[in-house]
Protein backbone atom coordinates (compact mmCIF):
# COMPACT_ATOMS: atom_id res chain seq x y z
CA UNK A 1 0.00 0.00 0.00
CA UNK A 2 1.46 3.52 -0.91
CA UNK A 3 1.02 6.12 1.93
CA UNK A 4 1.51 9.94 0.92
CA UNK A 5 2.25 12.14 4.05
CA UNK A 6 1.47 16.02 3.45
CA UNK A 7 4.50 18.47 4.36
CA UNK A 8 3.42 21.84 5.30
CA UNK A 9 5.37 25.21 6.46
CA UNK A 10 5.30 23.88 9.92
CA UNK A 11 4.38 20.82 9.86
CA UNK A 12 6.74 18.64 12.97
CA UNK A 13 5.35 15.55 12.87
CA UNK A 14 5.76 13.84 8.96
CA UNK A 15 8.67 12.09 9.58
CA UNK A 16 7.65 10.36 12.76
CA UNK A 17 4.20 9.21 10.57
CA UNK A 18 6.92 8.46 7.89
CA UNK A 19 9.08 5.88 10.16
CA UNK A 20 6.08 4.16 11.58
CA UNK A 21 4.64 3.67 8.19
CA UNK A 22 7.70 2.77 6.58
CA UNK A 23 10.19 1.11 9.17
CA UNK A 24 7.63 -0.74 11.56
CA UNK A 25 4.42 -1.12 9.42
CA UNK A 26 6.56 -1.94 6.50
CA UNK A 27 4.91 0.12 4.00
CA UNK A 28 5.81 2.03 0.73
CA UNK A 29 5.64 5.63 1.90
CA UNK A 30 6.50 9.36 -0.34
CA UNK A 31 6.59 12.80 1.24
CA UNK A 32 4.02 15.18 -0.74
CA UNK A 33 5.09 19.00 -0.57
CA UNK A 34 2.55 21.61 0.07
CA UNK A 35 3.01 23.20 -3.02
CA UNK A 36 2.75 19.62 -5.32
CA UNK A 37 -0.31 18.76 -7.22
CA UNK A 38 0.39 15.49 -8.00
CA UNK A 39 -1.14 12.53 -5.22
CA UNK A 40 1.74 10.34 -6.85
CA UNK A 41 -0.95 7.67 -7.30
CA UNK A 42 -0.74 7.21 -3.70
CA UNK A 43 -3.28 5.13 -1.90
CA UNK A 44 -3.60 6.88 1.16
CA UNK A 45 -3.05 10.79 1.89
CA UNK A 46 -2.27 11.83 5.72
CA UNK A 47 -1.90 15.12 7.08
CA UNK A 48 0.44 15.00 9.86
CA UNK A 49 0.86 17.45 13.20
CA UNK A 50 2.90 20.54 13.82
CA UNK A 51 1.48 23.96 13.09
CA UNK A 52 0.99 24.81 9.62
CA UNK A 53 1.83 28.62 8.77
CA UNK A 54 2.76 29.10 12.39
CA UNK A 55 -0.85 28.60 13.39
CA UNK A 56 -1.77 31.95 12.20
CA UNK A 57 -5.27 32.86 11.89
CA UNK A 58 -6.35 29.65 13.47
CA UNK A 59 -4.83 26.44 12.78
CA UNK A 60 -4.93 24.98 9.42
CA UNK A 61 -7.40 28.19 8.51
CA UNK A 62 -4.38 29.12 6.06
CA UNK A 63 -2.98 25.72 5.22
CA UNK A 64 -6.06 24.89 3.42
CA UNK A 65 -5.30 27.12 0.61
CA UNK A 66 -2.35 25.03 0.06
CA UNK A 67 -1.94 23.78 -3.94
CA UNK A 68 -2.05 20.64 -2.57
CA UNK A 69 -5.60 20.37 -0.80
CA UNK A 70 -7.85 20.51 -4.15
CA UNK A 71 -6.19 17.64 -4.80
CA UNK A 72 -6.81 16.20 -1.49
CA UNK A 73 -10.59 17.25 -2.01
CA UNK A 74 -10.94 15.82 -5.16
CA UNK A 75 -8.98 12.62 -4.00
CA UNK A 76 -11.53 12.39 -0.57
CA UNK A 77 -14.87 13.19 -2.96
CA UNK A 78 -13.77 10.26 -4.85
CA UNK A 79 -13.56 7.96 -2.35
CA UNK A 80 -10.28 8.04 -1.57
CA UNK A 81 -8.87 7.54 2.32
CA UNK A 82 -7.45 10.46 3.87
CA UNK A 83 -6.46 10.99 7.46
CA UNK A 84 -5.25 13.98 9.34
CA UNK A 85 -3.87 13.82 12.99
CA UNK A 86 -3.82 16.86 15.27
CA UNK A 87 -2.81 19.76 12.68
CA UNK A 88 -4.18 17.58 10.24
CA UNK A 89 -7.53 16.99 11.82
CA UNK A 90 -7.81 20.97 11.91
CA UNK A 91 -7.10 21.53 8.43
CA UNK A 92 -9.38 18.89 7.60
CA UNK A 93 -12.38 20.74 9.19
CA UNK A 94 -11.34 24.27 7.47
CA UNK A 95 -11.34 22.28 4.06
CA UNK A 96 -14.92 21.12 5.02
CA UNK A 97 -13.70 17.57 4.43
CA UNK A 98 -14.86 17.12 8.21
CA UNK A 99 -17.72 18.22 9.93
CA UNK A 100 -16.96 20.24 13.39
CA UNK A 101 -14.06 22.66 14.43
CA UNK A 102 -11.12 23.02 16.53
CA UNK A 103 -11.16 25.37 19.65
CA UNK A 104 -8.84 26.54 21.68
CA UNK A 105 -8.78 24.28 24.67
CA UNK A 106 -10.89 25.31 27.62
CA UNK A 107 -8.03 26.31 29.72
CA UNK A 108 -6.12 28.44 26.82
CA UNK A 109 -3.05 26.37 27.43
CA UNK A 110 -0.92 23.75 25.17
CA UNK A 111 -1.47 20.79 26.54
CA UNK A 112 0.86 17.45 26.02
CA UNK A 113 0.20 14.69 27.73
CA UNK A 114 -0.77 11.07 27.23
CA UNK A 115 -4.32 10.50 27.71
CA UNK A 116 -6.79 7.53 27.32
CA UNK A 117 -8.73 6.93 24.63
CA UNK A 118 -11.78 4.97 23.88
CA UNK A 119 -12.82 3.62 20.43
CA UNK A 120 -16.46 4.32 20.00
CA UNK A 121 -17.11 2.43 16.71
CA UNK A 122 -15.83 -0.80 15.16
CA UNK A 123 -16.99 0.08 11.63
CA UNK A 124 -14.40 2.54 10.20
CA UNK A 125 -10.89 1.67 8.57
CA UNK A 126 -8.75 3.26 11.08
CA UNK A 127 -10.51 1.26 14.48
CA UNK A 128 -11.54 -1.61 13.30
CA UNK A 129 -8.94 -3.70 15.65
CA UNK A 130 -9.81 -1.94 18.66
CA UNK A 131 -12.12 -3.20 21.41
CA UNK A 132 -13.76 -1.12 23.84
CA UNK A 133 -10.67 -1.68 26.45
CA UNK A 134 -8.76 2.26 26.99
CA UNK A 135 -6.38 2.99 24.77
CA UNK A 136 -2.99 5.39 26.31
CA UNK A 137 -2.23 8.05 23.08
CA UNK A 138 -0.13 11.01 23.52
CA UNK A 139 -1.42 15.11 22.42
CA UNK A 140 0.30 18.02 22.29
CA UNK A 141 -2.36 20.80 20.89
CA UNK A 142 -3.18 24.21 22.13
CA UNK A 143 -6.69 24.38 20.01
CA UNK A 144 -7.77 20.66 20.53
CA UNK A 145 -11.35 21.38 22.16
CA UNK A 146 -13.55 19.87 18.80
CA UNK A 147 -17.25 21.82 18.58
CA UNK A 148 -19.83 20.92 16.47
CA UNK A 149 -23.50 22.30 16.82
CA UNK A 150 -26.37 20.09 17.73
CA UNK A 151 -27.48 19.11 14.71
CA UNK A 152 -24.55 18.22 13.87
CA UNK A 153 -23.56 16.18 16.85
CA UNK A 154 -26.89 14.59 16.46
CA UNK A 155 -25.60 13.37 13.03
CA UNK A 156 -22.13 12.25 14.17
CA UNK A 157 -23.91 9.97 16.26
CA UNK A 158 -26.80 8.79 14.40
CA UNK A 159 -24.31 7.82 11.45
CA UNK A 160 -21.64 6.20 13.90
CA UNK A 161 -19.60 8.89 12.74
CA UNK A 162 -17.14 9.34 16.14
CA UNK A 163 -14.14 7.59 16.27
CA UNK A 164 -12.33 7.89 19.67
CA UNK A 165 -13.68 9.44 23.11
CA UNK A 166 -11.77 10.93 25.82
CA UNK A 167 -11.47 8.56 29.09
CA UNK A 168 -10.11 7.67 31.82
CA UNK A 169 -7.66 4.17 32.33
CA UNK A 170 -10.24 2.20 33.23
CA UNK A 171 -12.71 3.34 30.31
CA UNK A 172 -15.21 5.74 31.92
CA UNK A 173 -16.22 8.85 29.57
CA UNK A 174 -16.41 11.95 32.12
CA UNK A 175 -15.79 15.41 32.50
CA UNK A 176 -12.67 14.59 34.60
CA UNK A 177 -11.13 12.52 31.95
CA UNK A 178 -11.21 15.51 29.10
CA UNK A 179 -7.92 17.06 28.60
CA UNK A 180 -9.22 20.18 26.31
CA UNK A 181 -13.31 20.92 26.87
CA UNK A 182 -14.30 18.96 23.97
CA UNK A 183 -17.74 18.32 23.27
CA UNK A 184 -19.17 14.73 24.25
CA UNK A 185 -15.56 14.42 25.11
CA UNK A 186 -14.84 13.62 21.46
CA UNK A 187 -11.14 12.92 20.36
CA UNK A 188 -12.01 12.00 16.59
CA UNK A 189 -14.75 11.64 13.81
CA UNK A 190 -14.75 10.58 10.24
CA UNK A 191 -17.05 11.90 7.25
CA UNK A 192 -20.72 10.38 6.63
CA UNK A 193 -18.81 8.35 3.56
CA UNK A 194 -15.92 6.55 6.07
CA UNK A 195 -13.24 7.02 4.16
CA UNK A 196 -11.73 10.67 5.63
CA UNK A 197 -10.76 10.77 9.32
CA UNK A 198 -9.25 13.00 11.91
CA UNK A 199 -8.16 12.80 15.42
CA UNK A 200 -6.17 15.05 17.84
CA UNK A 201 -4.26 12.27 19.50
CA UNK A 202 -1.00 11.14 18.16
CA UNK A 203 -0.93 7.62 17.63
CA UNK A 204 1.95 7.80 15.79
CA UNK A 205 3.75 8.36 19.24
CA UNK A 206 2.90 5.34 20.22
CA UNK A 207 3.40 2.60 17.67
CA UNK A 208 6.57 1.78 18.69
CA UNK A 209 8.03 -0.48 21.20
CA UNK A 210 11.04 1.04 21.93
CA UNK A 211 8.47 3.93 23.83
CA UNK A 212 7.04 1.03 25.61
CA UNK A 213 3.74 1.98 24.46
CA UNK A 214 2.44 0.47 20.50
CA UNK A 215 -1.77 1.65 21.77
CA UNK A 216 -1.25 3.90 18.44
CA UNK A 217 -0.02 0.89 16.75
CA UNK A 218 -3.23 -1.20 15.98
CA UNK A 219 -4.81 2.22 14.29
CA UNK A 220 -2.03 1.22 11.38
CA UNK A 221 -2.99 -2.50 11.85
CA UNK A 222 -6.24 -1.48 11.38
CA UNK A 223 -5.83 -0.07 8.01
CA UNK A 224 -3.63 -2.48 6.91
CA UNK A 225 -6.03 -5.23 7.86
CA UNK A 226 -8.94 -4.12 6.12
CA UNK A 227 -7.44 -3.14 2.68
CA UNK A 228 -5.65 -6.43 2.43
CA UNK A 229 -8.55 -8.85 4.09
Amino acid sequence: MKFGVVVFPGSNCDMDMVYVLETIMRQEVVKLWHKDTDLQECDFIILPGGFSYGDYLRSGAIAKFSPIMSEIIGFANAGGYVMGICNGFQILTESGLLPGALLHNTSHKFICKNTYLKAETQNTLITNQYTDNAIKIPIAHGEGKYFADEETLESLIKNDQILFKYCDENGNINAEANPNGSVLNIAGVCNVERNVFGMMPHPERASDGELNNQDGRLLFESILNDIFA
